[in-house]
């Protein structure tokens, strides 16, 4: 196969110390094709790609070059098979091919070490099954798991061998490894083998410094009963490839299911930076651009956002907003809008979260409302809700068909991450149907509409931000003490908190301060003294990390809400 090189990898990038030594006589093809490895590990597959094409320029027979090629330009898990592009695949299959070539000349076998023999020929099963069509597509992941799966019994104490295999499992059933409901492994996935493998792994040497592992194991984790037990590794990838943006990310996947926000927002600020770094390089032009790594740059800001808002640091929520806006200018939402729209209207979450009504009245539509239909739709949502906290009950209720018929335009292909665009907007109709209710006095239809949201939102797949970045209990919850229903209110805090084992253990918003305050509130305000005093220091706690002052779960309470305005 031709290869064409594109501009030097970036080469000052600091990918730490992991190294795997290949067949090869060259020192720039094997220097190359270690931080290749580093990258695919990382998800920047672009990079990796670029990497392993030239160590094969620097040992044309450098069969593990062509393996990590082919590798690289394949599906992951958060690339299914329909993102690879047909030009991806044919030089991911021709790479594959010219791998298996190399170890084989003339019908002899070349000397090269016997597990890496293993996995090329285990990866002809990813390119090479003679199928048609998508269930082609599947068989190929499976065939490839099995091949892999025989790899692994062969070589059990090879850690890269254990992560391919760990990465090969989780392909077949990506983002599916637990069922949320009952926190036990999703029916047909391989999660307890996956687990096993991982956890073997990390007893052998090296084990708990390897970035693929560590990588695996905390999206092996995150959806399960328990991700607190990710935390030392998510603590041991902190750092470990300090170049790589999406691993230095990578903890903050745990780091939020814990509730320790403000390692969220340090480790995606190191993340941030990281990716600004690697763009620097001519050879990142296309990601600039729009390429599909333009994804995790853009999930590291989403995610500051996130953590930001969940402690209350509204100034840091809203400079990562304009710092997002500019990853997200028109020629990168023009290039992949399914892929990336959603986003742009994430500064409407902020918004609503820290009260900003006014700004809310005064933000802009989007000038291209053809291109920004999600835009368009929070714009008109966030609108239609600061009008309501205001008492401009009627202005609200022309934004919010404004908001109905902007609805109608999202394509159902339009998605943030794993959830469809329309999912999320649903959610954001039932929470304005509850709003504008509740200020027309109309309670009992107000709570109706907020319950209608909570379950919306509980039931959207798994994301980590959540598809809805305020959780629709804190304003429910606000509601209802307003009206003086405590008891209830207090069993919605709780649910938000993870104190009542009620809801799946990803939906548990441990030590926000939101829902804090208003648990304390309630506890108060029911004489449980006890339980309030208990919960004060940790209250205490978080109060300090934010930069406003907390008074409820949301500022749609409408005392907040005038002080707000």
């Amino acid at each position: 196969m031709s290869l064409e090189l594109d501009p030097a990898p970036h080469a000052s990038l600091d990918l730490g110390s992991y190294s795997r030594p290949i067949t090869t006589t060259s020192h720039s093809a094997q220097t190359h094709f270690t931080r290749g490895l580093i990258w695919s590990y990382a998800f920047n597959h672009s990079e990796a790609a670029s990497c392993f094409t030239h160590a094969a320029r620097a040992d044309p027979t450098c069969a593990m070059a062509y393996w990590g090629l082919a590798y690289a330009l394949g599906p992951n898990y958060n690339k299914p098979w329909e993102y690879v592009s047909a030009p991806e695949l044919e030089q991911a299959e021709a790479a594959a091919r010219k791998a298996k070539e190399l170890i084989v000349l003339d019908g002899v076998n070349v000397d090269v070490q016997p597990v890496e023999r293993a996995i090329i020929e285990a990866l002809q099963h990813r390119y090479h099954v003679a199928m048609d069509g998508e269930l082609a597509l599947d068989r190929r992941n499976e065939a490839y798991a099995s091949a892999m799966g025989n790899v692994h019994a062969a070589f059990p104490a090879d850690l890269d061998v254990c992560a391919l295999y760990a990465d090969a499992l989780m392909n077949l059933t990506p983002w599916a490894l637990w069922d949320l409901p009952t926190g036990l492994p999703a029916p047909g996935a391989s999660t307890l083998t996956i687990k096993s493998v991982l956890e073997s792994a990390f007893a052998l040497p090296g084990g708990l410094q390897h970035p693929a592992l560590l990588h695996f194991y905390i999206h092996l984790m995150e959806m399960s009963p328990r991700p607190e037990a990710a935390l030392p590794h998510a603590n041991a990838l902190r750092d470990l490839v300090p170049g790589a943006g999406h691993l230095q990310h990578m903890p903050t996947h745990i780091d939020i299911l814990c509730g320790d926000y403000a390692s969220a927002i340090t480790s995606n600020t190191a993340a941030i930076r990281a990716d600004e770094e690697y763009l620097r390089s001519p050879r990142a032009a296309e990601e600039r651009g729009g390429g599909f790594y333009t994804l995790y740059r853009v999930h590291n800001h989403h995610f500051k956002i996130y953590a930001a808002m969940f402690a209350a640091q509204s100034r840091v929520a809203l400079a990562s907003v304009q710092e997002l806006e500019k990853v997200l200018n028109e020629d990168v939402v023009s290039a992949m809008p399914d892929l990336v729209e959603g986003f742009a209207g994430i500064r409407v979450h902020v918004l609503v979260r820290f009260g900003r009504w006014a700004d809310l009245c005064a933000l802009p539509l989007p000038t291209n409302t053809d291109l920004y239909l999600v835009t368009t739709a929070m714009t008109h949502y966030g609108k239609a809700i600061a009008l309501a906290a205001t008492g401009r009950i009627t202005d609200s209720a022309t934004e919010q068909s404004l908001f109905r018929a902007s609805v109608l335009r999202v394509p159902e292909s339009r998605m943030l991450f794993n959830n469809k665009c329309s999912d999320i907007l649903a959610i954001a109709g039932a929470m304005l149907d509850g709003e504008l209710a509740y200020r027309r006095g109309d309670f009992s239809r107000a709570f109706t509409d907020l319950q209608k949201a909570v379950r919306l939102d509980d039931a959207l797949p798994y994301d980590e931000p959540w598809g809805w970045m305020q959780p629709t209990r804190h304003a429910y919850g606000a509601l209802l003490v307003e009206q003086g229903r405590t008891a209830d209110a207090v069993r919605v805090y709780a649910a938000d908190l993870g104190l009542d084992g009620g809801v799946a253990r990803p939906l548990w918003h441990l030590n926000n301060v939101w829902a804090l305050s208003g648990y304390h509130e309630c506890l108060v305000g029911l004489g449980r003294d006890e339980e309030a005093r208990a919960v004060e220091p940790v209250l205490r706690r978080a109060v300090e990390g934010a930069n406003i002052p907390i008074r409820s779960s949301c500022f749609c309470r409408l005392t907040e809400a005038k002080k707000a305005e």
